[in-house]
C-alpha cells in the first residue's frame, strides 16, 4: 500500500471516530462500511473496526470501574456472554457468504439509525429481568463478531425496554464492548491477513478522533444533536450498500 492511501485510511479514520465519538457510540459502525467501499476485504475491515473500538473504549471502561460507577452485577453476565459468543460470531464469518453478510450490515446500519433517530423508550417491564442478560448478551455477541462492531446500538434498547436504568446500561455496554470487539478481534486474526501498518494508522487516527470528539462535544454540540447527524451518516451508507447490492446481483 503506498503512503497515500495509508494517509487517506488515517484522514477517513479520524473523521469517522471524531464524529461517532461526539455521539458517544463505536466508530467501527461508521468505519467498516467505509473500509468495505474503498476495496478492503470485508475480514480485514471487520478485524480493524473491531481493534478501533476495543482502543476507544476501553479508556472510557476502566475510568467508570475506577469511579465506582460501574454496577459489576449487570455488567459481568453481560461480558462472560459476548466472551463466548463474540468468537463464535467471527468465527462463523468464515463460512457465511460475503453477500449474506454485506445484507445483514445494511440490515444494522438501518436499524442502529432508526434507534437513534427514536430514542425515547420506555421501559415495558418494571423489576429488571437479570437472567435475561445472559441471552442478550449472546445474541448480540454472535451479531457483532460477524458484524465486526460492538453491539452497543442493540444492547442498549433491549436492557432499557427490560426495565435497567438508562444510565446504568450505559455504562454497563462501555464496560462490555471492549471485551466483545477484542474477542472478535482475535478470532479474525487467526484467520485474515493483517496489514499491521493500516492497523497502527487506524488505531492513532482513532485515539485522536476520540479525543477531539469529546472535546467538540462537550464545548459545542449536544448528544442528541450529534446522534441525529449520525443517523443520517448510517442511513447515507445503508443507501450505498444497497446500491451496491443491486450493482452485484
Amino acid at each position: 500500500m503506498a503512503p497515500a492511501e495509508y494517509g487517506l485510511y488515517f484522514a477517513l479514520t479520524l473523521a469517522v471516530s471524531t464524529v461517532f465519538a461526539m455521539g458517544g457510540v463505536g466508530s467501527a459502525l461508521g468505519l467498516v462500511p467505509i473500509l468495505h467501499m474503498l476495496g478492503i476485504p470485508f475480514d480485514p475491515a471487520r478485524a480493524l473496526g473491531l481493534f478501533v473500538n476495543t482502543a476507544t473504549t476501553s479508556t472510557a471502561s476502566l475510568m467508570n470501574f475506577r469511579r465506582g460507577v460501574l454496577e459489576v452485577r449487570t455488567a459481568l453476565p453481560l461480558v462472560i456472554a459476548v466472551l463466548v459468543a463474540t468468537p463464535l460470531g467471527a468465527w462463523s464469518g468464515k463460512f457465511v457468504p460475503h453477500m449474506w453478510v454485506h445484507d445483514l450490515m445494511t440490515v444494522f446500519l438501518i436499524v442502529a439509525a432508526l434507534l437513534m433517530l427514536f430514542t425515547r423508550r420506555a421501559s415495558v417491564i418494571q423489576t429488571p429481568r437479570r437472567w435475561l442478560l445472559w441471552p442478550i448478551g449472546g445474541v448480540v455477541g454472535v451479531i457483532s463478531g460477524l458484524l465486526g462492531v460492538g453491539g452497543g446500538m442493540l444492547m442498549m434498547p433491549a436492557l432499557i425496554l427490560l426495565g435497567f436504568d438508562a444510565k446504568k446500561a450505559a455504562r454497563a455496554i462501555s464496560f462490555v464492548i471492549p471485551f466483545s470487539s477484542g474477542a472478535a478481534f482475535f478470532t479474525y486474526l487467526s484467520f485474515t491477513d493483517m496489514d499491521w501498518a493500516l492497523l497502527g494508522t487506524v488505531a492513532i487516527a482513532a485515539a485522536a478522533g476520540g479525543y477531539f470528539g469529546q472535546n467538540i462535544m462537550n464545548d459545542r454540540l449536544s448528544p442528541a444533536q450529534v446522534k441525529k447527524g449520525i443517523a443520517v451518516l448510517l442511513l447515507v451508507l445503508a443507501a450505498k450498500m444497497i446500491w451496491a447490492h443491486f450493482r452485484m446481483l
